[in-house]
């Protein structure tokens, strides 16, 4: 049997923006300078299975300028790191360390928590 009067089977549904709305989605990402964003550093052990963890959050930058930020903090906190969401977490308390390297490139940070 052929289809009934020209309904197409692939039609989904009505869409404002037609097919690909994917760009009018997406999430802008300001990308403003170091001493206009204000970051939080701080330890954590929830979700991690009892392992401690800096968290470094309040980022308003793209992504290559947190990966090149990862790098540099991982490398100078000799341990391993992630980037998650606009948030740097590295292995091991260091706030104190992240904290001072943050301050040096312009950052204005504070340590957040207990």
């Amino acid at each position: 049997m052929a289809t009934s009067k020209g309904k197409s089977k692939k039609h989904s549904g009505w869409r404002e923006f037609g097919e690909d709305n994917s760009i009018a989605t997406e999430k802008a990402t300001p990308d403003l300078p170091p001493e206009k964003q204000n970051i939080r550093v701080q330890s954590t052990r929830a979700g991690r299975k009892g392992k401690t963890v800096t968290v470094i959050t309040g980022f308003q930058s793209k992504t290559e300028t947190l990966q090149a930020l990862l790098k540099k903090l991982k490398n100078q906190c000799g341990s391993g790191g992630t980037l998650k969401e606009n948030e740097i977490e590295i292995q091991g308390d260091h706030k104190q360390k992240i904290l001072e390297i943050l301050k040096q490139l312009g950052y204005k940070a504070k340590i957040s928590g207990g």
